[in-house]
């Protein structure tokens, strides 16, 4: 049994902000809080992404607190700048992330202390800071006929670029800012492309200023308040109206169609009759919160998410969620490991409100 003050899951940007905070609110690495990620390296998520996602192509990737990126190639693969980035701010901090660890539960235990169940054996804890972000839960909707489909289907999450979709007839399903950059790259490549979508996508004119940004999270943020699954800050802020995307829908291919009704053998048909041939379906179709592991402590609530008040989580007050929500975004996630450490040195030292 490891006992700390606070344990951290998940090493992606939210959880490294967290680190870095509690780092300097004065707890101590390794002997006041832990940080466990279970992927193999630094980078969060982003070392998964697809090597034509360069870091020019990168919206809006805020700086982790305390050391700028700066001088990084806008050509090279996203993956490897902010990979590198991550592990030389581990270093510079000397937040001894332990990896490859998974974290299989966290549970109540005695005295008013949390047990984190993980591969590498058990932290007892005061505090926990739940970093997990969403890209180990790809969600993958379901309709009739999809097992019987011939062709590949894949994620976003298993993109490999646009290469491997030379010659072949390609549906990519989603409305999202994943769904649009794949059908751009894909298309000089494919032999045909379809894109479908839910609803119509929408697409946002001129800048995205601060008061835009404040009022996406707050749309975001009032589901998080009332108990239900969080949408992401993209899906209430539309699709930014750039060049790129004007080229797409004026050469035709975003011109997108509504949901197909079931899918075939051959390709996907709408309830009309309607049918189009595909050797692939990729799903840009988001992901959802990684928080299984949450779930021995009952967190949810009746309209499926955890109900949040600033990072707290509202049925237990030990436990912050940073990265979900409204602080899914990079600067988000900033700001909401700064918020939850200042909670968690309340709730350790039960001491009246400290100034930010």
């Amino acid at each position: 049994m490891n006992n700390t003050e606070a344990v951290v899951i998940g090493a992606g940007q939210a959880g490294l902000a967290g680190a870095y905070h509690l780092r300097r609110a004065g707890f101590v690495p390794e002997r006041d809080f832990v940080v466990l990620d279970h992927s193999p390296g630094p980078g969060g998520a982003w070392q998964f992404r697809w090597p034509s996602l360069t870091y020019g192509k990168v919206h809006g990737m805020h700086a982790l607190p305390g050391m700028e990126l700066t001088g990084a190639d806008p050509a090279r693969p996203s993956a490897e700048v902010i990979a590198e980035y991550f592990a030389a701010y581990e270093r510079a901090f000397d937040l001894r992330v332990r990896r490859p660890v998974d974290v299989r539960a966290v549970r109540q235990g005695e005295g008013g202390r949390l047990l984190v169940e993980t591969s590498a054996g058990v932290w007892s804890t005061r505090a926990l800071i739940n970093a997990t972000g969403t890209w180990d839960r790809p969600f993958w909707p379901r309709y009739p006929g999809q097992e019987g489909f011939r062709g590949r289907q894949l994620h976003t999450a298993q993109y490999p670029g646009p290469q491997e979709f030379a010659g072949l007839r390609v549906v990519v399903v989603g409305s999202g800012a994943s769904g649009t950059q794949h059908l751009l790259e894909i298309a000089p490549y494919a032999a045909a492309t379809t894109w479908v979508t839910r609803r119509p996508p929408v697409f946002r004119e001129g800048p995205f200023d601060e008061e835009a940004g404040r009022a996406a999270v707050a749309l975001v943020e009032e589901r998080v308040r009332q108990g239900l699954p969080p949408k992401s800050v993209v899906s209430v802020t539309g699709l930014p109206l750039n060049d790129a995307i004007r080229q797409g829908l004026a050469d035709g291919v975003l011109d997108r169609q509504p949901m197909f009704d079931r899918i075939t053998p051959e390709g996907v048909e709408w309830a009309d009759g309607r049918r189009v041939r595909a050797d692939v379906i990729l799903w840009a179709t988001g992901f959802r919160a990684a928080v299984d592991h949450l779930a021995p402590l009952k967190l949810r609530e009746p309209g499926g998410g955890i109900r949040l008040e600033g990072t707290r989580a509202v049925a237990d007050p030990r436990i912050h969620l940073v990265g979900y929500g409204p602080s899914a975004s990079t600067i988000g996630a900033n700001r909401a490991g700064r918020a939850a450490v200042r909670d968690i040195r309340r709730l350790l030292a039960a001491e009246q409100p400290l100034a930010a």
